[in-house]
């Protein structure tokens, strides 16, 4: 039970260091097209995600978990990652339409909401298949 603990630990660890890349990943796109390509901030944040959602999967598969990326995992993926992709967009129209927070700086505020969440998923995701087959 504790090595379960440790390891899940140092799986959540990962997690947090891979979500910073691909965060400042994310973040990186999402400013390029909304602050000088002047793309609306729901427009930037979905083509931002996008991108980050194909380089998260490979860091995840192999930083993060440990597994085989594999085309069944592909698939599955987007399961935690729409999660994650409503959530963040529900929590940016909130805090920009009802609190009057910047655009530019709800995707970071969102994350902090999701990331927990996201790992539990994820991780349920990936490692399912390396389990059972």
């Amino acid at each position: 039970m504790e090595c379960l603990m440790r390891r899940t630990g140092q799986e959540f660890i990962r997690f947090i260091v891979i979500g910073v890349i691909n965060t400042f990943n994310y973040y990186m796109i999402y400013l390029l097209l909304h602050a000088m390509a002047v793309f609306s901030y729901m427009y930037s944040h979905v083509i931002a995600f996008l991108f980050s959602f194909v380089l998260s999967f490979f860091l995840n598969s192999y930083f993060t978990f440990k597994v085989k990326p594999t085309l069944v995992k592909f698939l599955k993926f987007p399961l935690s990652q729409a999660f994650n992709f409503s959530i963040s967009s529900l929590f940016m129209y909130v805090f920009v339409e009802y609190f009057h927070i910047s655009s530019t700086i709800t995707p970071i505020l969102a994350v902090f909401i999701t990331v927990p969440m996201t790992f539990i998923l994820t991780g349920k995701i990936l490692k399912k298949e390396s389990v059972s087959g």
